[in-house]
Order: structure tokens, then C-alpha cells, then sequence
């Protein structure tokens, strides 16, 4: 079976978080991972599943909606909820680890159901601070500050997770 790998961050972003998207995208895929995000096109989501797509990986989107009008056409498998963010518990628990770039109270809130859930979650360029004290300090929650750094975490995380 496949390594799904989640990619959560802002439906709007900078052009700096949209390039760091991109290339995390392209680095997941190029490990043979299938990137997983919330499908739409805009922001994190389609930078993110438009790297993977570049470098020939596997893009399932996960969608708000009951439909596909607002996905990422970079979306290989796009799974069509009705959900709106309630989708979210999706997006984690269908993760390994989950990787999160800078967003909102959508994207906060994914953090919070991996973190709960026991997935390990890698922050690119987003420190969530002494809110997640506990999680960083159980080694669960981590930062990067390059797209190559998450990946690297990434690998860490699932080469214990087989220990």
C-alpha cells in the first residue's frame, strides 16, 4: 500500500508559501508518496498538488462540496464530500503525517485532529507556538523551515512508525 502524505495550508497564500507548496508537492511525489490535500484550486491546495503532479505523483483532493466545480485540476482522484470543513477529520486520519504551510482557522483545525489523533504533523514556514507546547515537546510536532527539510521529517516520522 501506498504512503499518503497530507498537505493542509490557506486557501489564499503568498507567492512565498505558493512556491514552497509547489516544491513540497514535487518532493513528496518524487518519494513515491501520494500527496493528499483538500482538492480545491486555490492557495496550498493546487501549488501543492500541481508540484506533484509535475513530478508524476499521485494527487487525491479531498472537496468541501458535493461536486467538483472548485477542484485543483491537478487533482487525479478527487473525492467529492458535501462535508464543507468537516472534511478535515478526512483529510488527517486518510494521512500517515500530515505537512502544514501557513493558513487559518481551517488549517488550525487540522493541526489540532492530527495532533489528537495521533498523527505526527511537520509545520513548513508556520510555527504554531506554546499552544502546541505539549506536541512539540513530545516530538510529534515539528518545524521546517525548507520544503526539503519537511520531507526529511516526513522520512523520520514514518521510518519510526515501521520501527
Amino acid at each position: 500500500m501506498r504512503t499518503v502524505v497530507g498537505v493542509m495550508g490557506g486557501g489564499v497564500a503568498s507567492e512565498t508559501v505558493v512556491e514552497a507548496a509547489f516544491e513540497l508537492g514535487r518532493l513528496i511525489a518524487e518519494a513515491g508518496w501520494v500527496l493528499l490535500n483538500g482538492g480545491r484550486d486555490a492557495g496550498v491546495m493546487r501549488a501543492s498538488a500541481a508540484g506533484a503532479h509535475a513530478a508524476g505523483g499521485l494527487v487525491v483532493g479531498v472537496l468541501p462540496d458535493d461536486d467538483t466545480h472548485r477542484a485543483s485540476p491537478d487533482i487525479d482522484i478527487a473525492i467529492q464530500t458535501g462535508m464543507g470543513d468537516a472534511r478535515n477529520v478526512i483529510n488527517v486520519l486518510s494521512s500517515k503525517v500530515v505537512c502544514v504551510l501557513p493558513g487559518g482557522a481551517g488549517t488550525l483545525s487540522e493541526v489540532a485532529l492530527a495532533l489528537k489523533s495521533g498523527r505526527p504533523v511537520v509545520t513548513l514556514g508556520f510555527p504554531l507556538g506554546d499552544a502546541f507546547a505539549k506536541y512539540y515537546a513530545s516530538g510529534r510536532l515539528v518545524d521546517a523551515t525548507a520544503p526539503a527539510d519537511a520531507v526529511a521529517a516526513v522520512q523520520r516520522f514514518l521510518t519510526e512508525d515501521r520501527s
